[in-house]
C-alpha cells in the first residue's frame, strides 16, 4: 500500500490536493503556484525580507524594484530539457509584492544571494515625535 488514497476515476489525490492548499486560492496573495515563499521581520531600523530562491543565478533571473511603498521581486526559472520521469520543481515567472513600511528608505535597499535565499534589506529610520514649541503672534 503506497499511502496515497486513490478516489475513482476523475477524482483527486492526497498529493493533488496538498499541490492546490499549497498553492492558495485564486485570487489570493499566498506563494501560490508562481509565487516566492518569504519571511520578513524589523531588526535594528531596518526592513528585512528573506526569500525563498533556489536555483536561481539571481545575476540573470532576479529583479527587485521599489515603486513608492512597494518593493517587488521577480524571478525565473528556466525548465532544462532534459528527459524525466517525474517533477514536482516549478519553472516559469516568479512574483511577489509587499508594502514596505512607513518611512521605508527604498532607495537605499540592499540584497545578497545566499544558499538559495535571498535577503533585502530596506533602512527605515525610527521617526522620533519632538516636542516643538510653537510662538504665539500678537496681533
Amino acid at each position: 500500500m503506497s499511502g496515497v488514497i486513490e478516489w475513482p476515476s476523475g477524482r483527486p489525490t492526497l498529493p493533488d490536493l496538498f499541490g492546490w492548499a499549497e498553492a492558495g486560492f485564486p485570487g489570493t496573495y499566498g506563494a501560490g503556484p508562481h509565487g516566492i515563499r518569504i519571511e520578513e521581520h524589523m531588526a535594528d531600523g531596518t526592513y528585512v525580507l528573506r526569500a525563498e530562491l533556489p536555483g536561481i543565478d539571481p545575476a540573470k533571473d532576479v529583479e527587485i524594484t521599489v515603486t513608492e511603498d512597494v518593493l517587488t521581486l521577480r524571478a525565473q526559472r528556466s525548465e532544462k530539457t532534459e528527459e524525466r520521469h517525474r517533477t514536482e520543481f516549478r519553472y516559469g515567472t516568479f512574483a511577489r509584492s509587499v508594502r514596505l513600511p512607513a518611512g521605508a528608505r527604498g532607495d537605499e535597499a540592499t540584497a545578497e544571494y545566499k544558499d538559495g535565499v535571498l535577503t533585502i534589506a530596506v533602512p527605515v529610520p525610527e521617526e522620533k515625535p519632538g516636542t516643538r514649541t510653537i510662538p504665539v503672534r500678537h496681533g
